[in-house]
């Protein structure tokens, strides 16, 4: 192994592999190889410039280490790396090969810390790098996968995005560090109970970010200090957003706004949903069932509410920007047979935004059709994006293969519309990826199931999505698939899953609500006419027992919103989520380490979600101090588990009393 100084870097090079080590922000390191003489200095995540903390370079004849504030790591002969705070191991990769180990223990294992293999005919690489698994430790984070568990250990998670599943790959360990695969190649993550494995399918470098710290909340801070943060929230997004699949024509649309002020409820955004337009990719409203969208913008405005119209990055052949967008190249390819990468309601391709000129073509068209009619925000919806099959190495972006890269493309459709909206504007997506939390997204929890095994998984879903850097997080309340809107279970659901939306970053009504015997309003194949829409989604859609404490809960969340805008304006200024594991607030509790079914909104209030369809009660932990139930008033002394009544129309929610 050859040590060389390069500036603040450390190179180290063996067998045609170039490792390099650099300081890169507060107590973190960034390290990136490549099998070539020079790694790429694609910035992927890392997009920020922070204040690094002071790091040294040390190079001897066994091997060498370089230090970043209170991270150190050390590059043995083989080039294999572990990584410490003061003297306690954070992580170490795996190696067990002919020359042994770090301890030089011989095996004939013959597996590497990192392994190339390369692509026949391409330039790129597979890519498959090991650590060493530590007894006891818990790891979190990773964005959103559909799963009861908080705590990562033990899962093997895809690195690709799908509806409902996004891939964020920033770890956090409860061993005190953070973690940042660096890079957006389809992959997977095994953290299994004798190794970690992260893999890429194809990949011209490795690349990953690690720092130490001594609580969780510095470890976010440390992240998103090199990644970005959470611009500031407007604070009349704070109370209600209503949606439903779908409004059809402008007049439901000022129906329902009309409704909810004759009710008195405020209301702060609607969305209008996919098909209000003639056919994907137009970008425009349907002139028949939408015939002054201008005027219907005004009114809603005038009432106070804002308006979202849902985007779709699938262009059908039918549309007049079809034709434009394939002559320039601009939309993405596939490697074999037809061109078509999406199939719903026509024969589409999706937009290939890794090009510029894609992001503001696309941009203009909305501009003109939408932005410039008063339309306040996106809904940018199949962000992932949607595939009629999840083939990845069927497609290419500009960028290279869909294996290389596809996992930064939501990320690239929020910014086609973030870069030209201004600080202000909110858009609510499906997607991300790391970083994104920088561009003003919403990201929500994509078309979950109506029941409470879906409900479980968004409370785990919302958490971990916080501890990977992304605090503006919501979901459908209710779920979005309903078979029966009269049925007892559903209307239960629905109260559960609201309690928890109020006490989470984002209150959203939306779902598509059964029974579909809607007639359709035309037989035309093109346009929304034709396309079945879902019963009412309102509050007061499901009788009067369910309207009166939904408004009784909405009532609570309008007098949270002076407490969410600290909580917003803190994850602005140091990354903090404002949906926090127990563990966030009380890392010294090893209790709160085991908890995943209640969490922290902020630092005030402790949050119990009803999560079972008769539960009329539930087990609720506190930790040390005196702590007080939102509904009776009554204090209780922390530091053990409680039973707290919980009927239908009560959530336990309790307040710190001591702070």
């Amino acid at each position: 192994m050859e040590f060389t100084r390069e500036g603040a870097a450390l190179v180290c090079r063996r067998l045609g592999e170039t490792l390099v080590l650099e300081p890169w922000g507060r107590n973190a390191l960034r390290v990136r190889a490549a099998m070539a003489e020079a790694v790429e200095a694609e910035p992927w995540a890392l997009t920020e410039t922070p204040e690094t903390s002071e790091s040294e370079i040390r190079i001897g004849e066994e091997g060498a280490s370089v230090s970043c504030g209170s991270l150190r790591a050390e590059v043995n002969a083989f080039g294999v790396l572990s990584f410490f705070r003061g003297e306690k191991l954070l992580l170490r990769e795996f190696y067990r090969n002919y020359g042994g180990t770090i301890s030089r223990e011989s095996r004939c294992l013959k597996l590497v810390s990192r392994e190339w293999k390369g692509i026949v005919g391409g330039s790129e690489h597979s890519l498959t790098v090991r650590f060493e698994s530590r007894e006891g430790e818990k790891l979190y984070g990773m964005g959103q996968y559909q799963q009861p568990g908080l705590d990562l250990k033990g899962c093997v998670l895809e690195l690709a995005h799908r509806n409902s599943q996004i891939t964020v790959p920033f770890l956090l360990s409860s061993l005190g560090y953070g973690f940042l695969w660096n890079n957006p190649a389809v992959g997977e993550a095994r953290f299994a109970k004798n190794r970690t494995e992260w893999t890429a399918a194809a990949t011209r470098k490795m690349d990953y970010w690690i720092t130490a710290g001594e609580s969780p909340r510095e470890i976010l801070e440390n992240y998103t200090g090199v990644t970005g943060r959470a611009p500031a929230f407007p604070e009349e997004l704070l109370g209600l957003w209503q949606c439903k699949l779908r409004y059809r024509t402008q007049e439901e649309v000022l129906s329902v706004a009309r409704k909810y002020k004759a009710e008195g409820i405020p209301l702060d955004m609607i969305i209008i949903d996919y098909f209000h337009w003639t056919v994907q990719g137009d970008w425009k409203f349907d002139p028949r069932y939408w015939p002054d969208p201008g005027a219907m913008i005004d009114e809603l405005h005038r009432m106070g509410v804002k308006v979202m119209v849902s985007v779709w990055p699938s262009v059908d052949r039918r549309s007049e920007n079809f034709a434009p967008l394939w002559e320039r190249g601009l939309l993405m390819r596939t490697e074999r047979g037809a061109a078509q990468t999406y199939d719903y309601q026509g024969d589409c391709v999706q937009i290939d935004l890794f090009r510029k000129e894609s992001r503001e073509y696309l941009w203009e068209v909305c501009r003109r059709n939408y932005r410039d009619l008063g339309v306040d925000g996106f809904w940018l919806d199949n962000a992932e994006p949607d595939l009629g099959v999840y083939d990845f190495d069927h497609y290419r972006y500009a960028k290279g293969s869909a294996l290389s890269c596809t996992a930064l493309y939501p990320q690239l459709f929020s910014r086609a519309f973030r870069e030209h909206m201004g600080p202000e504007a909110v858009n609510l997506i499906r997607c991300c990826w790391a970083g994104s939390q920088k561009y003003g997204n919403v990201v929500w929890s994509g078309d979950v199931p109506s029941t409470f095994e879906a409900f479980r998984d968004q409370l785990t879903a919302g958490l971990n999505m916080g501890l990977a850097g992304i605090p503006w997080w919501t979901t459908d309340v209710g779920g979005f698939m309903t078979d029966d809107v009269k049925d007892p279970y559903f209307r239960r659901l629905l109260i559960r899953w609201f309690q928890f939306s109020v006490f989470s970053p984002v209150l959203r009504m939306h779902g598509d609500r059964g029974p579909h015997d809607i007639p359709p309003l035309d037989d035309r194949d093109r346009g929304g006419g034709y396309l079945p829409t879902g019963q009412p989604n309102e509050l007061w859609s499901y009788g009067e027992e369910v309207y009166a404490i939904l408004r009784t809960w909405l009532e609570r969340r309008l007098r949270l919103r002076p407490y969410l805008a600290e909580l917003y304006r803190e994850a602005s200024l140091t990354g903090a989520p404002l949906m926090r594991p127990m563990f966030f607030e009380f890392p010294e509790d090893r209790r709160c380490w085991e908890l995943e079914d209640q969490y922290m909104l902020g630092s005030r209030y402790l949050v119990a979600p009803v999560l079972e369809a008769e539960a009329e009660a539930r087990e609720v932990y506190l930790p040390a101090g005196r702590w007080k139930l939102l509904s009776s008033g009554e204090t209780y002394e922390g530091g053990r588990t409680y039973r707290f009544p919980a009927p239908l129309e009560e959530m336990p929610v309790l307040e710190r009393a001591d702070v």
